[in-house]
């Protein structure tokens, strides 16, 4: 497979996002989702993230890393996500917000995925996957820029929002990518 090709049918995505939710229920996960979606839109109501929320947030993304996100004070967070969240660039976004503890790109691009009123995917090895990667290459500006760019034209010619296409990525590589844990 090479770069951005998608393994699978764009016609498939509603289906995915059907197996998705099912999958979600079936696991008890969808109140938890919810509350996460909900986390991101206090967020973007208040311009920053809580301390409490930005936890709970990272946990759902990663919750490895939990004890490294709780090494951030509750003003560090207000204050870097209050940066990233109004920041006009681009670049400084997912950077400004990797100057916290524990976050790397996928869990900026997860909280900017949730909070931000711009579309964001979230990076993560399973969406990859969908797209055509074996192996996630090396995080990188430029690779998170790509990657975006790539989705937000894929969501807009499906005419879907960014959460749908990302939960129909994810889903995909679950179903037919065994290997990835």
């Amino acid at each position: 497979m090479g770069k951005w090709q998608l393994r699978f049918d764009p016609s498939q995505t509603k289906a995915l996002l059907a197996a998705y939710e099912r999958d979600l229920i079936k696991r008890g996960k969808s109140e938890e989702e919810a509350r996460v979606v909900q986390i991101g839109c206090r967020a973007r109501e208040a311009g920053y993230f809580a301390f409490n929320d930005f936890l709970r947030a990272c946990k759902w993304k990663s919750p490895r890393n939990q004890p490294r996100y709780s090494k951030n004070s509750p003003e560090l967070v207000a204050e870097i996500t209050r940066i990233a969240l109004a920041c006009p660039s681009e670049t400084l976004r997912p950077e400004v917000l990797q100057r916290l503890h524990g976050v790397g790109f996928p869990v900026a691009s997860f909280l900017l995925h949730i909070a931000h009123s711009s579309p964001y995917p979230i990076l993560d090895k399973r969406a990859l996957w969908s797209w055509g990667f074996d192996k996630p290459p090396t995080y990188n500006f430029q690779f998170w820029w790509d990657y975006v760019q790539q989705c937000r034209k894929l969501a807009q010619s499906l005419k879907v929002d960014m959460r749908t296409l990302d939960r129909a990525l994810w889903q995909y590589s679950k179903e037919h990518q065994k290997s990835l844990c």
